[in-house]
C-alpha cells in the first residue's frame, strides 16, 4: 500500500478528502503503466485514446507511435466520448468487516467500492467523460444522471463518502428491483460499472441476472465488480477458536469452530463464485473479481480495457 496515500488517509480522518485520494490511488496506478501492456499511454494518458481501424488518420500522433509501435490519435477540449455510470450496492452486508473502516490496509468493502468508483471518476473528468451514480440498499438512496460539470463531479464525491461513513442497518435487499429501476432511466449507451458483493437469496439469482440483462439494453457494456473478502468470505482464514458467526443482514447467528465447517464452505461459495462467472458469460456481461485486499488495479485496468468497445 502507497504510504503517501495512507498518511494522507490517516491525516484527514477517514475519506473526508476522498478526492484527493482517488487522485493519488490514479497517479499509482499510471506510473506503475509502465510495466503493463499499456507502456507508452501513461504519459499521454489524458490526451490519447487508441485509434481504431476506419477512423480518420490525421490526428495520429506519429511521434508516440515511433516509441509504442502503437497508433493514438490526439483527442482535443470539445471531445466527450463517453457516458459512465456507477452502482453501489450499499446493503448491510457491504459494511463487512464491521471492525474494518476507512483505513486503507483496512477498508470494508463499501469503502473500497467508494473509493474505487472515486477513482474511476478521476480519470473519467481527466478524460472529460460523463459520469452518473447510483446507490441501492434495502431502497433506491440515490440517484445522479450522466454529467460532466465540476460542480456535479464535486456532488457525487460528497454522495460516496456520506454512503462510507453511513451506519449500516439489518436490512435486507433485493438487488434486481433496483437494477431494473437504473436501467429505466439510462437511455444513452454508456459503461455500466455495478459494484456488489451479490450476496442475496439462491431463488433470487435468476431475477438478478434477468435485471443484469435489462442494463445491457441499448447496447450498454455491464461490469460487475464481485466485492468481497477473499481471506474471509472466500477461503474462510479464521482461527480455529470458537466463534459466533452473525448474518449482518438478518441478525441471525450461529456458534461453532470454524474448522468443522471450513472445507464445506469453500467447496459451496468456490461453486457460488463459479456460477456466477459462468452466468455472466452467457449473459455477456463482464465479470471481475475484486478483493478488498488486493488495491485498485484490476478496477482500473477493466475501465481501460472496457473503455475501447465503447468510444
Amino acid at each position: 500500500m502507497d504510504m503517501d496515500l495512507q498518511k494522507e488517509l490517516n491525516k484527514t480522518g477517514g475519506f473526508k478528502n476522498l478526492a484527493l485520494l482517488a487522485k493519488q490511488v490514479v497517479e499509482g496506478f499510471i506510473a506503475g503503466m509502465h510495466k503493463s501492456p499499456f507502456h507508452g499511454f501513461s504519459a499521454e494518458f489524458a490526451e490519447h485514446k487508441i485509434y481504431n481501424p476506419g477512423e480518420s488518420t490525421k490526428h495520429i500522433d506519429w511521434k508516440l507511435y515511433a516509441k509504442t509501435d502503437r497508433l493514438y490519435t490526439k483527442r482535443y477540449d470539445e471531445e466527450t466520448n463517453l457516458r459512465c455510470h456507477l452502482i453501489i450496492d450499499n446493503s448491510a452486508s457491504m459494511h463487512y468487516p464491521e471492525s474494518a473502516g476507512t483505513t486503507l490496509e483496512n477498508l470494508n468493502k463499501i469503502a473500497f467500492s467508494a473509493l474505487a468508483s472515486a477513482s474511476l471518476m478521476h480519470i473519467l473528468k481527466k478524460q472529460r467523460d460523463a459520469v452518473g451514480l447510483s446507490v441501492y440498499s434495502d431502497q433506491y438512496d440515490f440517484y445522479a444522471p450522466e454529467k460532466g460539470s465540476e460542480r456535479h463531479h464535486q456532488m457525487l464525491i460528497h454522495k460516496l463518502n456520506e454512503t462510507v461513513m453511513e451506519k449500516s442497518e439489518a436490512k435486507t435487499t433485493e438487488t434486481y428491483r433496483y437494477l431494473h429501476q437504473i436501467a429505466e432511466k439510462i437511455h444513452r449507451r454508456s459503461l455500466i460499472f455495478v459494484f456488489t458483493d451479490m450476496f442475496q437469496s439462491s431463488e433470487s439469482d435468476e431475477k438478478l441476472f434477468e435485471a443484469l440483462r435489462h442494463l445491457k439494453h441499448n447496447k450498454h457494456e455491464v461490469v460487475l465488480f464481485h466485492v468481497f473478502d477473499k481471506s474471509k468470505e472466500l477461503s474462510f482464514d479464521f482461527d480455529n477458536k470458537p466463534k459466533r458467526f452473525i448474518d449482518i443482514e438478518t441478525g441471525e447467528h450461529i456458534n461453532l469452530y470454524a474448522d468443522t465447517v471450513k472445507n464445506n464452505y469453500q467447496t459451496a461459495v468456490n461453486a457460488y463464485f463459479k456460477d456466477l462467472r459462468i452466468k455472466c458469460g452467457q449473459y455477456r456481461i463482464k465479470y471481475v473479481e475484486a478483493d478488498i485486499n488486493a488495491g485498485f488495479d484490476s478496477i482500473l485496468t477493466t475501465y481501460m480495457i472496457e473503455r475501447q468497445k465503447i468510444i
